[in-house]
């Protein structure tokens, strides 16, 4: 049994609280999609907890019972701090939080990313957290217009050539 989950004093299996996940220092905005995704979350832990609390007697539950306590108390500090941002009505002039951006980078290769909130944030699916280098690099740039993202392997240039919503 990992040490963090017994009493010192007796050696009982009590469960202990697991210190609070980080909460980022940004403003919490998020999209619609982001939002239900938290609060879809936050009741997926609650059924976690409710079973894991009803195996009380199964000294294995206690880990995960603390895991899923910790990010339930994650999910509803973020839900409880989040700032909706709505699409706006018409088309995108610029470049901003929860736009679809088409861009091209030096060598011609073709990507997409929307720019959505951390906690919605996916790389691999092409979803930037808003925070992110690259988001930043992005934010208020039109159509046309040439932006730097400063990579760990060096600067690229991108030329943004769409910006559409989010379907």
């Amino acid at each position: 049994m990992n040490k963090a989950f017994t009493k010192e004093d007796d050696g009982s299996t009590a469960p202990q609280r697991l210190d609070d996940l980080p909460i980022s220092q940004h403003p919490n905005h998020v999209t619609p999609a982001g939002l239900a995704q938290l609060h879809a979350r936050a009741e997926a832990l609650e059924a976690d907890i409710v079973r894991l609390r009803a195996a009380k007697d199964d000294a294995s539950a206690l880990y995960p019972l603390a895991v899923a306590e910790r990010d339930l108390r994650y999910a509803e500090a973020r839900i409880a701090s989040a700032m909706l941002v709505t699409p706006p009505e018409g088309d995108y002039p610029r470049v901003q939080f929860g736009a679809v951006v088409g861009v091209l980078d030096e060598d011609g290769h073709a990507a997409s990313y929307t720019i959505v909130g951390e906690d919605e944030a996916d790389p691999d699916a092409g979803l930037i957290g808003a925070p992110s280098p690259l988001a930043r690099a992005l934010l208020e740039a039109q159509v046309g217009d040439v932006v730097e993202w400063q990579r760990p392997s060096g600067m690229v240039e991108l030329e943004v050539v769409s910006i559409t919503k989010a379907p």
